[in-house]
């Protein structure tokens, strides 16, 4: 029998995930632009809130609230699948992405404008744009809808549940909390 663990806890989180071997699939318009028909199809059908995003070359950063039916482990499933699947249809088949993701859940008002100012400047501080609002794959570009943060005393309406070995996070290459410490 395969041990079993925890689903993450309800809330916000901020996310991180790379593309296989860090190939640097989201400097080809095509890719990029599923990604985002992906994420925001999602975002319509009400898995999660969507509160910043940047998609970068070679690695994503999300801050997303998931669905209270909908674990985070199933919200990066459906994106990260949703979008594989999509490529797979419309340009070839090959491998996107790599196993896991890293995560960091949001613990108040000043985390979450900490991680979403972080999400904006990232395109900035890889030298891609001077300024985040030039960056067209990143929502501080005019024009993408987001959500609000819900409020701190909404109550949270499903609790953590079991989950089979198969659904485990990657966490080898560090918490995104971590990544956050080490920027200048």
């Amino acid at each position: 029998m395969k041990p079993t663990r925890l689903m993450s806890p309800p809330g916000t989180y901020f996310v991180t995930f790379s593309t296989f071997q860090r190939r640097r699939f989201f400097v080809v318009e095509s890719y990029a632009r599923l990604f985002l028909k992906t994420l925001y199809g999602y975002r319509r059908q009400e898995r999660f809130t969507l509160h910043a995003f940047v998609l970068m070359p070679d690695h994503v950063h999300l801050l997303l609230t998931p669905a209270a039916d909908v674990a985070l482990e199933r919200a990066m499933q459906l994106i990260k699948g949703g979008h594989s699947h999509a490529v797979g249809i419309e340009i070839s088949h090959r491998e996107i992405w790599q196993k896991g993701f890293t995560d960091h859940r949001i613990r108040d008002a000043q985390d979450f404008a900490g991680h979403r100012l972080y999400i904006h400047q990232n395109p900035v501080m890889e030298k891609l744009v001077a300024n985040a609002a030039e960056y067209r794959y990143g929502s501080a570009f005019p024009g993408f809808r987001l959500d609000t943060w819900p409020s701190r005393g909404a109550k949270q309406q499903k609790q953590p549940r079991a989950c089979p070995e198969r659904s485990r996070r990657d966490f080898s290459r560090g918490s995104a909390q971590e990544k956050w410490n080490r920027v200048p």
